[in-house]
């Protein structure tokens, strides 16, 4: 399907851009220029929206977001596919040809491939529904005279390597509630959220716990402070997971993202301010950043700031100073 395209246009949800991806199609798409589309950036935090535009543009991507369902950001499409395609469009210029864009939209289930193709369209050319899977076959959308969209099943990997996709795709209803249980999904959610944007959560919520609280305390005191009691008092947690990730879903608690480009990508630089905790014998700190030793002279103890290309392990980089030296330094996402 490749060689009958000009470029491939993988469409995600804007909440979990990286979760929300094929991990193959990198691989599967090779050299074939590319179009990224965040979609549902009504219910994304904007701010990282922004960032995550220019994560994608940085690696050689086309990037519009939208709301496939107002149509806001529809009409950026057209002028992407022509950015995605500028060298097969110069060609076609020289040689005297007019041929159109054909652009293949891929991407995970219920992402919204269907609706994006619709509206771009402006037909009902491709089936669309809020439910995983309903586009069973490949189909071609004639746009205009100058763009022809290929559909594609939804393909979604047979199982999870990493567990945190899984629990991504769940918080934004990518794969079905019945496979994970609610509550258990819901504690996690409202753990998530209580770290990343407690405000939001406080104020819908009225829930007042330790910013390190579980989200099985976060999901029971929500439910008390609804009044969501059974008999003999007992908290009704599971209607409390059904409202929350209700309410999460369709946008009435706010507009969150769960995942930023700097939580996933392990090349980005970050800058950590590392402070002796020890007098060293010869004022200076020795420290191993991937295998080669770094040395600051210290000054009156004053933090020394480093920055450098991480390996990140369970969300922290680890700084390993020389034996004998400062205790051990970490820089933490």
């Amino acid at each position: 399907d490749l060689k009958l395209v000009d470029a491939v246009c993988e469409i995600v949800d804007a909440r979990i851009p990286i979760s929300s991806r094929n991990p193959d199609i990198d691989s599967i798409c090779g050299n074939k220029p590319r179009i990224i589309v965040l979609n549902r950036m009504d219910l994304a935090d904007p701010n990282a929206t922004k960032k995550w535009t220019a994560y994608f543009k940085n690696k050689g991507m086309a990037v519009i977001a939208t709301d496939c369902k107002s149509r806001k950001g529809i009409a950026d499409f057209t002028p992407a596919a022509r950015i995605a395609c500028k060298e097969k469009l110069e060609r076609d210029a020289a040689k005297g040809m007019h041929r159109p864009m054909r652009v293949m939209i891929v991407g995970i289930p219920n992402v919204g491939k269907s609706t994006l193709i619709n509206q771009i369209s402006g037909r009902k050319g491709a089936k669309a529904e809020n439910r995983p899977g309903v586009t069973r076959g490949k189909q071609w959308v004639t746009v205009d005279s100058g763009l022809q969209l290929l559909d594609t099943p939804g393909i979604l990997w047979p199982k999870f390597e990493d567990p945190n996709v899984g629990m991504m795709l769940a918080y934004t209803g990518a794969v079905k509630d019945g496979i994970m249980d609610l509550e258990e999904l819901a504690c996690r959610l409202i753990e998530l959220l209580w770290q990343r944007y407690p405000d939001a959560i406080r104020e819908r919520y009225k829930i007042d716990m330790p910013a390190d609280a579980e989200g099985w305390e976060l999901l029971e005191q929500g439910a008390r402070k609804r009044g969501m009691l059974i008999s003999g008092g007992e908290v009704d947690t599971e209607r409390m997971a059904h409202i929350l990730l209700d309410e999460f879903r369709g946008g009435k608690l706010g507009r969150f993202t769960l995942e930023l480009p700097e939580d996933t990508d392990t090349t980005q630089p970050i800058t950590v301010e590392l402070t002796p905790t020890v007098k060293l014998f010869d004022g200076i700190l020795r420290y191993w950043i991937n295998d080669t030793c770094f040395e600051h002279a210290i000054v009156d103890a004053n933090p020394v700031t480093v920055t450098y290309t991480p390996q990140w392990e369970n969300g922290k980089a680890t700084l390993v100073p020389c034996v004998g030296n400062a205790n051990k330094a970490s820089g933490t996402k």
